[in-house]
This record gives C-alpha cells, sequence and structure tokens, in this order.
C-alpha cells in the first residue's frame, strides 16, 4: 500500500491551493529524504497562489510548491554516504545540470539548465521532500529553525547585499519586501556607512527599521533627496540594491546614484520598463542582475554571519501551522507581514 502525506497543491490553473494527501515520496540513487519541520513563503509562492501572469506561463499543475523550508533526514538513497537519518538540513533549490560550462567551472548559479524546487518539480510544502544529495545543506545546532526555514530567501539578500563593497559606502534600497529587509540588516553588519530603505507601505518601512536601516522613506509623501545633508552625502548613493521591481523605483535610483555607483537588481521589472541609457553611459554606472545564491559560497556566508550574530528573528511576524496555510498567505497578501513560518510538526 503507498504511503501518502500531507502538503498543498496546485491542482489546477486557478487561484489557490489545496491541502490533499499525496504520496510519500522515496529517494533514489544520489537522493535524500526530508522530514519537513518548517517552512516559509516566499514571494514565488505568493505568485503561484494568486495565479499570476508568470505563474500562469511557468507552472504545470498538479505540483506540491513551496521551496523555503528546514527539516531533517528521514532517508538516504543509494549512494550517499555523507548524511544520516537525523541531521537538521535545508537545501539549495536550484537543481543544475552538473554538465555545462558554468557547472563545470563551479557556477552552477549560472545553469541554463536549472530546474527550481516548488517552481518545476515538486516542492516543500509538505510533510516530506526529496533532492540530490548535492543541494543538501548541513545546518549547525543552535541556530533557530524558524530562522533557517527561510535561509533560501536570506541567500538572496546576501547574495545581493554582498554583490558589491559596501564598507562605509552609502545604500539605497528600493523595496522594504521581506529580502529588501534583511539586506538591510546584512548591509549594516558588513560596514555600510548608511542604509536608506524606501517604499510605500509604512508597516513594511516601520520593519526596516527594526532590522537596521538608517533612514526610511515614504516615497508617495517623502522627497528621498531631503536624506543626503542627514547623512553627509555628497553627490549621491555608491550602491543601489532594487528590490522593488517597479520602474519609478528603478528611475528613482538611476537619478540617485553618484557618478560611477553601483547597482544590483533583483527586483523582476514588468515588461516595457523604460529607463534613460544614457544616464547609465555619462554617469558610468554598473548594472548586475542577481538570480537566486552563489552555489554554495552565499550559504557558508550566511550561516556564519547568523552564528556570529546576524538577527534574524524581526522578519518572523506570523506563525501558522499548515493546515492553517489560508491565514498565512492572506498575511503575505495584506502585505503587512514579514517572514510567515507555517510549521509540519504534529
Amino acid at each position: 500500500m503507498t504511503e501518502t502525506m500531507w502538503a498543498l497543491v496546485k491542482s489546477r490553473p486557478e487561484p489557490g491551493l489545496e491541502l490533499k494527501r499525496m504520496p510519500k515520496p522515496r529517494p533514489g540513487m544520489g537522493e535524500v529524504l526530508i522530514k519537513i519541520h518548517k517552512t516559509a513563503i516566499c514571494g514565488t509562492d505568493l505568485h503561484i497562489y494568486n495565479w499570476d501572469p508568470w505563474s500562469q506561463a511557468t507552472i504545470k499543475t498538479p505540483m506540491i510548491i513551496g521551496h523555503e523550508y528546514v527539516g531533517e533526514i528521514a532517508d538516504v538513497g543509494a549512494g550517499v554516504t555523507v548524511y544520516a537519518a537525523g541531521q537538521i538540513v535545508s537545501g539549495e533549490g536550484h537543481i543544475v545540470c552538473g554538465h555545462c560550462r558554468n557547472c563545470r567551472a563551479g557556477n552552477g548559479q549560472f545553469c541554463k539548465h536549472t530546474n527550481s524546487v516548488g517552481v518545476n518539480r515538486d516542492g516543500a510544502f509538505a510533510e516530506y521532500l526529496v533532492i540530490p544529495a548535492s543541494n543538501v545543506v548541513p545546518i549547525p545546532a543552535g541556530i533557530d529553525e524558524d530562522v533557517v526555514s527561510f535561509f533560501d530567501a536570506l541567500g538572496n539578500a546576501t547574495h545581493m547585499a554582498l554583490a558589491f563593497d559596501i564598507i562605509g559606502e552609502d545604500v539605497l534600497i528600493t523595496g522594504a519586501g521581506p529580502i529588501g529587509m534583511m539586506a538591510t540588516a546584512i548591509c549594516k553588519r558588513n560596514g555600510a556607512r548608511s542604509v536608506v530603505v524606501t517604499d510605500v507601505n509604512d508597516y513594511r518601512l516601520d520593519l526596516a527599521g527594526k532590522m537596521g536601516a538608517t533612514e526610511t522613506v515614504n516615497v508617495s509623501r517623502e522627497r528621498l533627496e531631503d536624506v543626503f545633508s542627514r547623512n553627509k552625502m555628497v553627490e549621491g548613493f555608491d550602491v543601489g540594491l532594487e528590490m522593488s521591481g517597479s520602474a519609478a523605483g528603478l528611475n528613482t535610483m538611476i537619478d540617485n546614484m553618484r557618478n560611477g555607483g553601483k547597482i544590483a537588481l533583483l527586483g523582476l521589472q514588468q515588461p516595457g520598463t523604460r529607463i534613460d541609457w544614457n544616464k547609465i553611459i555619462w554617469n558610468s554606472l554598473t548594472l548586475q542582475g542577481i538570480y537566486g545564491r552563489k552555489m554554495y559560497e552565499t550559504w557558508y556566508k550566511m550561516i556564519t554571519m547568523v552564528e556570529g550574530g546576524l538577527d534574524m528573528t524581526p522578519m518572523i511576524t506570523h506563525r501558522f501551522n499548515f493546515r492553517d496555510f489560508e491565514q498565512g498567505f492572506a498575511a503575505m497578501n495584506s502585505g503587512n507581514s514579514g517572514k510567515v513560518v507555517l510549521s509540519w510538526l504534529e
């Protein structure tokens, strides 16, 4: 008789998710079975839940979604010798080919053939998950599992915040979503002189302040330029981290960079977004796209930062049992939330 488990499934091409019994997966050659303890809801999960145009073009139903998680090794497949039952782990969500030029050069984060957990293959919003052993990330003892549950997202923030040298620099973060808030704390910890965060959501700007922002600016009623003199800025920001996915946010950032400034782009822009490319040329700006995490250097850096005192607990604003997932997605859709954690422990 086939064993089953509870899972959150995108059963049909329409808004919402369904909690249902699904076959419990078994680890194959080179794979591990993880018993999920906690998961966190990501913005990507929210897109899938709401069934927006990106989801409609990307997600094949039915599928178990979710990719931010922590759990313990429950079983290992043939050939796996470095992991054993009971180890606390998370995992890199990008399953790469291992054979292309980037993979063979140690740059798996650039693999063109990536399959993503919870997007292209069954994910972690379930009692059990199977992933390749090569994607497992062991978690040192003593780290709060609620925080580990969103290490995937913290990895995005770490990759973004450390894309450029920020020691002694003035940093502008456009977009106070969860990744923007986490990047705020990372920039402050790693030596930025000032970190200014912009958004139009006062709840999230307040949370960004708790994560260490020097100043927060609600651009619907405040002028970004007013922070210059208060923070001893002469020409503009040295480093920009664009998280909002807003054309207005991106253009405001470009307009407020110093000559030679550097911009990292993570927020997904809408089709037809326009910028003045001559400003990029005349002002010698650098633009760098950021996707995912460096495999696996980013995981190492974020784990050591957390072990060294980087406090991510203020990010957690809501906790629910997995059976109450609708409340978790409602909190995310409200905009008045940080990270929402679902427990899969009975």
